[in-house]
């Protein structure tokens, strides 16, 4: 009996650790997905407790490396993880391929293009046959991943000039940090190239951007965070710590006194130099973020309403439906709440 009640008592922690669930006196351990460290804030923030509140005590965060976003769904589906950051792309064909409606838009990631930020550059070589787009016919796309948003608004700008994907063009997939290499190695006829990785000297050098993904989709809210609507709901209090540190986080980050020590710390934790930062980080050459790490929704439906005009999408949805804000908001509130305290 005392066997099979230790068995049990073995499957459920296994079952409570898939689900997300901290075990009494136990801080909530979240498994974070992510895909460029320095795109988004989380997790990166989680990286650096001592401008946190609560974490060590109600919430731990394990920050879990994909090559793009499409894995990061699996990973999602499967409960590999917790809290993924999609694209636009990979959370659509979560929705209308997998079995995902349980899934849920939490906050921002980061926007692309909006309120005069940067775009993510698709780059040719400078000594390369590329002069416009219409040269891309018969050539080859480098993307990440085959089926995430970077590939969507590449094949969405080269759709408006005549280009389809197979007809007249290959694409073909390389993690970002050696994405540029390929292109000027000649593997490569055009790249997808996001920040920081855009910025390496060589890169700057040796190419220059044909586009951007704001050509192709418009504004755009690039990456979104994700969870299951499961998970939300059994662990609200613990998650109500985790949303107030990011937007506590958050804030930090875009607070023009913090860049130099925000780059410092960020270059350490995406384990590359600081000098590939300082030009653009935390500026209006870098993506935009929102201070309280709020989406934008309408954004996110127009972007998912062009992948269905595109035919990257049988029909399109309701985004509103999707989303589950109520724990950013909260966390908005509390930290307004403990500023306007704390100022008097």
């Amino acid at each position: 009996m005392r066997m099979r009640l230790r068995a049990l008592a073995a499957l459920a922690a296994c079952v409570a650790a898939s689900l997300g669930i901290a075990r009494a006196g136990e801080p909530l351990n979240i498994r974070h997905g992510w895909v460029v460290l320095t795109g988004t804030f989380s997790p990166l923030i989680y990286a650096k407790p001592d401008i946190l509140k609560h974490y060590g005590q109600s919430y731990s965060v394990d920050a879990i490396h994909f090559a793009g976003t499409s894995p990061e769904l699996i990973a999602l589906a499967t409960d590999q993880i917790e809290i993924a950051t999609l694209a636009y792309s990979s959370f659509a064909n979560g929705i209308e391929n997998g079995d995902l409606s349980d899934m849920r838009i939490v906050a921002d990631g980061f926007q692309d293009g909006a309120q005069g930020y940067a775009s993510i550059e698709y780059r040719v070589r400078n000594d390369g046959p590329i002069k416009t787009i219409e040269d891309l016919k018969g050539k080859i796309v480098g993307v990440n991943v085959i089926g995430a948003a970077v590939d969507i608004g590449a094949r969405a700008v080269l759709k408006k000039h005549g280009l389809e994907f197979k007809r007249d063009y290959t694409m073909i997939e390389a993690p970002f940090p050696a994405i540029g290499a390929m292109l000027l190695d000649g593997k490569a006829d055009i790249v997808s190239l996001v920040a920081p990785f855009n910025n390496a000297p060589n890169v700057q050098s040796g190419s220059h951007t044909l586009f951007t993904m704001k050509d192709g989709m418009g504004t755009s809210q690039m990456i979104v965070l994700v969870a299951r609507e499961g998970f939300l709901q059994k662990n609200r209090a613990a998650l109500d710590d985790f949303f107030a540190d990011m937007v506590r986080g958050t804030h930090w980050m875009l607070d023009p006194a913090n860049r130099d020590a925000a780059i410092a710390f960020a270059a350490a934790q995406a384990k590359q130099p600081a000098t590939l930062f300082t030009s653009y980080y935390l500026t209006k050459q870098d993506s935009y973020r929102n201070p309280d790490a709020v989406p934008d929704l309408a954004a996110f439906q127009r972007n998912v309403d062009a992948q269905a005009e595109f035919g990257f999408l049988k029909h399109s949805f309701d985004v509103k439906k999707y989303a589950d804000l109520s724990f950013i908001e909260r966390a908005a509130k509390r930290y307004a709440s403990e500023q306007s305290a704390s100022a008097k």
